[in-house]
């Protein structure tokens, strides 16, 4: 482990306790704001990834922990732990969204290429930013509303995620270029396809389960066009 790796470790810790503290203490009274604030700002870790000269680096010490941290809070703990995140019913879900970045670490960077390590932060988007945004603005303009599986969603919502994912995977894919890594050429016609896919998984998704279906659906559809062009 390097030095920069240790520094960048002291950093993401600073920054996602900061994170919970807020969320916890300062959001306690909105719960689904407090979960979805947690979603947006964590995920901004994305962006700290390359800085860390081993995949393996944010598995074992970001990563895994936050899991396992997270599933204590969960109905399957075997210890109770009463806050804002267990009181609102979501803690599943976000042990499902550290779940599935641990996961897309360890197939892609780790046991593929560590050059796919974009692939993983691509794959969070629309889990960080679209489902984030889409609940922020469905709760707010979501008037006319649709049901799928069970689960209520609004057109409102849905169009929020779809053009927030489209366009901070645009972002995302010219800072992964800049910070030294091979991706394909830019196509914004493929980024809105794959968002809408997102969108669509979000969707017909339900109790959680998004927080794992949306991001393994996306990081195969971007590794189809990683290996295919």
């Amino acid at each position: 482990m390097l030095t920069s790796d240790i520094i960048a470790l002291i950093v993401v810790y600073a920054y996602v306790g900061i994170i919970f503290f807020l969320a916890e203490k300062v959001l306690k009274s909105r719960p689904e704001v407090s979960r979805k604030f947690l979603h947006i700002m964590v995920g901004n870790m994305i962006f700290a990834m390359p800085f860390f000269s081993d995949p393996w680096i944010m598995l074992l010490f970001i990563t895994l922990l936050v899991t396992i941290a997270l599933f204590f809070l969960t109905e399957y703990s075997p210890i109770t732990i009463k806050n804002s995140v267990t009181e609102s019913g979501h803690a599943l879900g976000l042990f499902f969204y550290a779940l599935i970045w641990s996961i897309l670490l360890l197939i892609y960077p780790i046991l593929i290429d560590p050059n796919l390590l974009w692939i993983v932060a691509l794959a969070i988007v629309p889990l960080v930013y679209g489902d984030g945004f889409a609940a922020l603005v469905g709760a707010k303009w979501g008037r006319i509303k649709y049901h799928i599986f069970g689960g209520e969603k609004s057109i409102a919502g849905s169009l929020a995620m779809l053009s927030v994912t489209a366009v901070l995977s645009v972002f995302v894919w010219v800072f992964y270029t800049a910070m030294g890594y091979t991706l394909p050429e830019l196509n914004f016609w493929y980024i809105l396809i794959i968002s809408a896919i997102a969108t669509i998984c979000e969707a017909i998704s339900y109790g959680g389960i998004d927080n794992l279906t949306v991001p393994s659906v996306t990081s195969v559809l971007y590794f189809l066009v990683a290996t295919m062009l």
